[in-house]
């Protein structure tokens, strides 16, 4: 298996966030919106299903966002950007791609308030038997001060 396969491979693009991981993280930032959920792995009372399309609705408050690691990833990164500057924290659960435009265009920018925690260990996703074939890092955009 060449690495890129191995970096990329699941059935799946969608991840479930690991409890701990969301509990950790909604104690420091008391999430109001899931903006990127299903019914079943939901992390907030009030969140946005597939049904619903969080890249469509209005993102308010602090938000928690793990999306789907397929190729329509930049567009809930850029989303997020975006909401940050209207006045939303958005808190993102992403693969460690720092070699990706999306990387680039929207978690490197000066022009804002991000901050990025790399995770140490690979996380193991909700469901899942091991670890991530992949690194994770916590993306948090902030509305500029």
């Amino acid at each position: 298996m060449a690495i890129n396969e191995g970096m990329f491979s699941s059935t799946s693009y969608e991840w479930e966030t690991p409890q701990e991981l969301f509990d950790k993280l909604n104690n420091e930032f008391q999430f109001d919106l899931d903006v990127c959920a299903s019914h079943s792995n939901k992390k907030c009372n009030k969140y946005y299903t597939i049904e619903q399309d969080g890249l469509k609705q209005i993102w308010n408050g602090v938000c928690w966002m793990n999306p789907t690691y397929g190729r329509s990833i930049h567009k809930w990164v850029k989303k997020s950007y975006e909401s940050s500057l209207t006045g939303a924290t958005v808190v993102c659960l992403l693969p460690a791609r720092t070699d990706t435009r999306w990387w680039h265009e929207y978690c490197e920018k000066v022009d804002k308030n991000v901050d990025i925690r790399f995770i140490q260990r690979r996380i193991k996703f909700g469901g899942s038997k091991g670890d991530a074939p992949f690194p994770s890092v916590i993306v948090i955009f902030r509305k500029k001060m």
